[in-house]
């Protein structure tokens, strides 16, 4: 009997149906050890070494895989194709004593020939991912139970930290500060309705005033710019037609970052959920037609997608290349985008198979993947000025000349628009000289806006920007502030509570580092050195933490309150 051991007893399901009765598959349910809950568990004295202890609920699973185990001739450990997905093939390795009796195999999809290819290509456990997992846990182990305590101890009972989590809370605090701080500024919009006598008549904005951009400032500016027009007759002279032919280039196909952006976008579901739903679209659901398992791993920053995947999205609209996207600089490139497994597996094929949140996230998986592959849209744009004395007034207009990938969306829609993003009239075919008359003028007060707080979509969109944690955590850090009640939700908006401001004021006073956004994006960059292996992991702690317990020491006794 040959036996593999994935992470999941769902994943398990659908890999033993791939491969029949000549293998047995079982699951181990995620981390079968890890650092103590109620101690620190890491020897500070002796290099930083962790102390893992197998969990309470843990050893029945340990007890049943060691028995599958024992009667086994041959053992794959194919847990996830991740940094936590290597320490937990570790962990198990040295719980259950494989020794050199276990390989290790991964696949970026579970699907029977990704399973399969797997089997004929084992691999040794890669201690590098080991070493940068198990750097990044003991370093957030010490930041989170040496900062916890302290914030316990001065602001109240409860609380606690993180060494990513924090600085996530800060710029959330940061973010509200600035709104809070706000002061609107007012300005005018001021819209003519343009025509030619002949055609039917369009919008045209205010854009310039002597050839610069301008706005009114207020009312009085705003009725000097109608009271002009009318001195002048209500006319207009077409100044100039721009035409202009565009390209509008698809989107790559998701990564964890970009999928969870779409989904709170799109679909208004929250990093969490997302990530929830992806999970079960990645290791399979139960439908009445069996187990199935509809997308490719969900943990990744890489664009890159493989050539036979590639090739099977090649039918129609396609360009006469194939269309390559690049990573950002710091991409994990171990995997591929996320995308569906299998192209024959349309979303509609797949809707009465799924509920409502799966349906739609694959949907959304779905038609981003065949839309990366497909040619540029491609529009005809048109700019139309019209000028009456000092104004310069002007209208945006664009058509459809090839729909392109735009093609696969369902919602698909093309509009005008002008500077402000608002929807304006078609316009009619002038040219330049044609005079035109304003059948009348519009006036409307507004005000700047403040700056917007964070949806999940757009705090997923800084993390990632910033460097602060990865693929896999951007859900769990959003999760975890909305746990502890750090954050609520005002419709789709993240607010911080009044907790928050304490904690954020407090940390950034004593450990100004710790929560500074470059320090957290450079120590993601150190644990990505450990993987590719640069670098000691025990040197990486070894650097941080004696200088970060000062700083712990100094925090503890000092008698200065923290204010808001």
């Amino acid at each position: 009997m040959q036996l593999i051991i994935v992470e999941s007893p769902s994943k398990a399901k659908t890999i033993e149906k791939y491969l029949g009765g000549k293998y047995k598959v079982d699951a181990s349910g995620g981390h079968v050890r890890d650092l103590p809950e109620k101690r620190l568990g890491v020897n500070i004295a002796k290099n930083y070494e962790p102390n893992y202890v197998i969990t309470a609920d843990k050893k029945p699973v340990i007890k049943r895989l060691k028995e599958k185990v024992e009667k086994a001739d041959k053992i794959y450990l194919a847990t996830d194709p991740d940094r936590e997905g290597e320490a937990i093939s570790w962990h198990l390795q040295e719980v259950l004593g494989l020794k050199d009796k276990a390989q290790r195999i991964e696949f970026n999809e579970i699907s029977e020939k990704a399973v399969k290819e797997a089997l004929k290509n084992p691999r040794e456990i890669n201690y590098n991912l080991v070493d940068s997992q198990q750097a990044r846990r003991v370093l957030d182990r010490l930041v989170g139970y040496k900062l916890s305590p302290l914030l316990c101890k001065r602001i109240q009972n409860g609380l606690s930290a993180g060494r990513v989590q924090s600085v996530a809370l800060r710029i959330i605090v940061d973010k509200e500060r600035e709104i809070r701080a706000f002061v609107p500024t007012e300005y005018w919009n001021v819209t003519a309705t343009l025509s030619d006598g002949q055609h039917k008549p369009f919008a045209a904005y205010l854009a310039e005033k002597n050839g610069k951009k301008f706005k009114p400032a207020n009312g009085e500016e705003a009725n000097e710019v109608e009271n002009a027009v009318k001195a002048a007759g209500n006319a207009f002279i077409v100044k100039q037609v721009k035409k202009t032919d565009t390209k509008s280039h698809a989107l790559p196909p998701f990564t964890t970052s970009t999928m969870q952006q779409d989904a709170s976008a799109k679909l208004n579901m929250s990093s969490p959920m997302c990530m929830q739903v992806a999970q079960h679209l990645y290791e399979g659901i139960e439908t009445p037609e069996g187990h199935l398992a509809l997308v490719t791993y969900i943990r990744t920053d890489s664009v890159r997608i493989s050539a036979e995947s590639q090739a099977k999205a090649r039918e129609e609209y396609v360009p006469e290349k194939p269309n390559f996207y690049k990573s950002k600089k710091n991409a994990q490139d171990a995997h591929e985008a996320i995308r569906p497994i299998d192209l024959s597996m349309t979303p509609e094929k797949v809707k009465p198979l799924l509920d409502r949140n799966h349906y739609n996230l694959y949907k959304l998986v779905y038609e981003r993947f065949i839309a990366s592959q497909m040619s540029e849209a491609k529009y005809n744009y048109v700019t139309i000025d019209s000028v009456c004395g000092d104004y310069t007034f002007r209208t945006n207009g664009r058509t459809v000349v090839f729909k392109g990938y735009t093609a696969v969306y369902d919602d698909y829609k093309v509009a005008a628009e002008n500077d402000d993003g608002e929807i304006v009239k078609v316009i009619p075919p002038v040219k330049q000289g044609d005079g035109l008359t304003s059948e009348k003028i519009e006036k409307e007060q507004k005000f700047t806006k403040p700056p917007v707080r964070f949806t999940d979509a757009s705090l997923v969109r800084i993390m990632e920007e910033k460097g602060i944690g990865r693929p896999s955590t951007y859900a769990t850090i959003i999760s975890v502030l909305s746990k502890r009640k750090y954050t609520t939700k005002e419709n789709k908006y993240i607010v911080p509570t009044d907790i928050a401001f304490r904690i954020t004021d407090m940390l950034v006073k004593y450990f100004p580092d710790v929560m500074d956004v470059s320090f957290t994006a450079d120590m993601e960059d150190k644990l990505d050195d450990i993987e590719q292996g640069g670098q000691d992991w025990h040197k990486i702690i070894a650097d941080f933490y004696p200088p970060f317990a000062e700083k712990l020491a100094f925090a503890a006794t000092d008698g200065d309150e923290v204010t808001d």
